[in-house]
């Protein structure tokens, strides 16, 4: 069967525009973990944080403005300690309606260290305030690990939040329990896998947790970390990128694979053999992939490894048809 998606070409990512430099040059200091809205009016909103090399870690969580999707100005900052937290990381912005925005933030719980999505609502994106965010998942609602960086659309009515989490192991001792969340980040200590789970909600502040719908591979060039970072309806399916990591020891240093689904649950890799998107440069990271579709076009925004080995937000385009 002929399928046009088969036909898609990707960017060349030396091609990109930087969106956002790093806050530093040097391995740990990076500028991404983006997520995109468009609004009906035509305005992009970005929201994205910027990170340091511990202690520092996800120090600051922005949020800006563009009317072209490339220039952006940011209308509010928000720091980790205005959350009580040791890092914040990759968060969601969406309208629920003209006059209610709500922000999705995935950060450390200062409670058990494990990651955990809190959401706040303003009647605009600058307006935003952390001391009135409520609980929206945490590890211990999904009987998990850990629970961070959501993606959330809107299909039908319904609303879909696809959500990187670490499953808890099937011998859980309270000695292995201490080992995975005592340096507050339980993705970095190799001894779970990330994952991505779903879970739904009708009107995006009440959230029903379904679980798994995309892992990893063991032994593959994704053999620790299958983690949905975009997904976009190209008919007949949906077209999903993912960061994968073949072990523990680039969990900070994803690339970026390809697959499809017509049903957004069972979902087929096309990326079987290596990563679809990588940086020349450094570790070859190319990660957290966030795609707008704009007329016949997608704007692509992702995290990528400069020579010096810090992180950048970078921007290209695909024309499709």
């Amino acid at each position: 069967m002929h399928c046009e998606w088969a036909s898609l070409r990707l960017f060349d990512p030396l091609d990109g525009l930087t969106v956002v430099e790093p806050p530093a040059s040097g391995q740990g200091n990076w500028a991404g973990a983006a997520n995109v809205w468009l609004d009906g009016s035509g305005d992009f909103w970005l929201v994205y944080r910027l990170r340091r090399p511990r202690p520092y870690r996800g120090y600051l969580l922005r949020i800006a403005r563009s009317d072209d999707g490339v220039r952006f100005k940011t209308v509010l900052e928000m720091a980790k300690e205005q959350f009580g937290t040791e890092s914040v990381e990759r968060c969601a912005l969406i309208r629920i309606d003209k006059n209610l925005w709500r922000l999705f933030v995935s950060f450390v719980d200062p409670f058990d260290r494990r990651w955990r999505i809190d959401a706040m609502d303003a009647p605009s994106p600058e307006k935003f305030d952390p001391t009135n965010r409520r609980k929206i998942l945490t590890a211990l609602d999904a009987k998990v690990e850990g629970v961070k960086d959501p993606v959330i659309y809107r299909l039908a009515g319904l609303w879909l939040m696809f959500v990187s989490f670490s499953p808890t192991p099937p011998q859980l001792t309270e000695e292995l329990s201490q080992r995975m969340h005592s340096t507050g980040d339980v993705f970095a200590t190799g001894l779970s896998r990330s994952a991505t789970g779903l879970a739904v909600s009708e009107d995006a502040g009440c959230w029903e947790w379904r679980g798994e719908i995309f892992g990893n591979r063991p032994n593959e060039w994704d053999g620790y970390a299958g983690r949905l970072s975009s997904i976009v309806y190209h008919p007949p399916v949906f077209i999903a990128f993912y960061d994968g990591s073949k072990t523990v020891e680039e969990n900070y240093e994803e690339k970026t694979g390809v697959a499809f689904s017509f049903d957004l649950h069972r979902w087929e890799r096309v990326s079987l053999k290596k990563p679809a998107l990588t940086s020349p440069y450094g570790t070859g990271s190319l990660r957290y992939m966030a795609v707008v579709p704009v007329g016949s076009e997608w704007l692509c925004y992702y995290e990528f490894c400069r020579h010096d080995g810090s992180h950048e937000l970078r921007l290209s385009r695909v024309k499709v048809s």
